[in-house]
C-alpha cells in the first residue's frame, strides 16, 4: 500500500494514504445481513417443498438455484470482501457494492414474487438490510482516494463493455415486452412464474441497467464516480449470471425438464465479465498514486509527487547535517 509522509513537528511519521476503510457501522449491518441471508437460504434449501410449495415448477427451480448461490457463493464472498474492506483494501471496497446489490436484487424478487409464506418477513428484512448496507457503503466511499488510485486513467474497454451489456439486456427484455403489449397479451415470462409481471424486467429496466449504463458513461469520461462503481457493476453482472447457469442443473436433479441452451452464451458472458473485472482491479493495483504530505495536525493532506518527497527528505537531512556541523564548530571554538 502506498505510504504517505506526515510531519508532526520535526519527526516524520509514515501513514497509509490509500486505505479506504468500511466504517464499523456498515460492516456490522453487512454482517447481520449475511447472517440472516445464510439462515434464510439454508431454511429454503432444506424445506424447499414447504417454502415454494405453491410456486410453478420453473420458479421453484429458479429459486432453488438462487438459494444455493446465495449460501455457497455470495455470503462467503461478501463476508471476505467486507472484512478486507474494513481492513483498508480499496479493491475489496470497490467490489463489495456489487454483492450487496445482488442481495438487494434477489430479495426484492423474493419479496414481490414468491407466494406469501413462512420466510416472507425474513425476506422483507433482508431486502431492507441489503438496501441500507449498499447505500451506506456507497456514501462512505472516499472519492478522493479512488481518484488518486486510478489517476484519471483511460478505461474505454470496460466502459464500453458496461454500456454494451446494458444495452443488449435492455433490447432483450424489450423484445419480449413490446410484442406482448402490442398484442394485448400477458407477459410470457411472467406466466411461467404465474405472476402479473416479471420482476427481473422491472428491476433491470427501472434501476439496474440504467445504473450500469451510467457507470459506463462516467467511466468513459474519466469521472471519479465511474471509477468508484465500475468494479461493483461488474461483480453484480457476474453474480446474476451464476444462478442462470445453475438452474438447469437444479431442474435436472429434481427430475424436471432442463434448458441447457442458455448455459453457453451466459457462460461466455460470465467469463468475459471476470476478465474485464480482473483488468479493472489490476489497473487499481498497478497505480497507487503519489504520497500525501501534511504539515502539522490542522492542515488537510495534499498530494505530493515522488520528487517533492525526495526534496523534502533531502532538505530535512541537509538541515540536520548543518545543525550538527554548526554545533561541532562551536565546540572547537570553545
Amino acid at each position: 500500500m502506498t505510504s504517505a509522509l506526515t510531519l508532526v513537528g520535526a519527526r516524520p511519521v509514515v501513514r497509509d494514504r490509500a486505505a479506504v476503510r468500511l466504517p464499523l457501522l456498515w460492516w456490522r449491518l453487512t454482517a447481520l445481513l449475511l447472517l440472516l441471508a445464510g439462515v434464510a437460504g439454508a431454511i429454503a434449501i432444506v424445506a424447499a417443498d414447504r417454502v415454494y410449495s405453491r410456486e410453478t415448477t420453473l420458479l421453484f427451480d429458479v429459486a432453488g438455484a438462487q438459494d444455493l448461490v446465495t449460501v455457497v457463493l455470495v455470503v462467503p464472498v461478501t463476508a471476505l470482501l467486507g472484512m478486507r474492506a474494513r481492513g483498508g483494501s480499496l479493491t475489496a471496497f470497490l467490489c463489495l457494492p456489487g454483492c450487496l446489490a445482488f442481495l438487494a436484487y434477489n430479495y426484492a424478487i423474493y419479496a414481490f414474487s414468491i407466494q406469501f409464506g413462512p420466510l416472507f418477513l425474513l425476506w422483507v428484512d433482508l431486502l431492507g438490510l441489503s438496501v441500507f448496507a449498499l447505500a451506506g457503503t456507497l456514501v462512505t466511499a472516499d472519492l478522493r482516494a479512488i481518484e488518486q488510485r486510478f489517476a484519471a486513467r483511460a478505461m474505454a474497454g470496460p466502459a464500453w463493455f458496461l454500456m454494451v451489456v446494458a444495452g443488449l439486456f435492455a433490447v432483450l427484455w424489450l423484445s419480449e415486452i413490446v410484442p406482448d403489449l402490442l398484442a394485448g397479451d400477458p407477459s410470457r415470462s411472467a406466466q411461467g412464474w404465474r405472476i402479473p409481471t416479471n420482476p427481473v424486467h422491472v428491476l433491470d429496466l427501472a434501476v439496474f441497467l440504467p445504473g450500469v449504463l451510467l457507470s459506463g458513461l462516467l467511466l468513459l469520461r474519466r469521472h471519479v464516480l465511474g471509477y468508484a462503481t465500475v468494479a461493483g457493476q461488474l461483480v453484480w453482472l457476474a453474480l446474476t449470471c451464476v444462478p442462470i447457469l445453475l438452474t438447469p442443473a437444479v431442474s435436472a436433479v429434481r427430475g424436471n425438464s432442463a434448458d441447457w441452451a442458455v448455459t453457453g452464451p451466459v457462460g461466455v458472458l460470465l467469463v468475459t465479465i471476470m476478465l474485464v473485472l480482473s483488468r479493472v482491479l489490476h489497473r487499481a493495483d498497478s497505480h497507487r498514486g503519489g504520497p500525501v504530505v501534511t504539515v502539522g495536525s490542522g492542515r488537510p493532506p495534499v498530494a505530493a509527487s515522488r520528487t517533492k518527497r525526495l526534496l523534502l527528505l533531502g532538505r530535512s537531512g541537509a538541515t540536520l547535517v548543518l545543525r550538527r556541523t554548526t554545533a561541532h564548530a562551536r565546540q572547537e571554538m570553545t
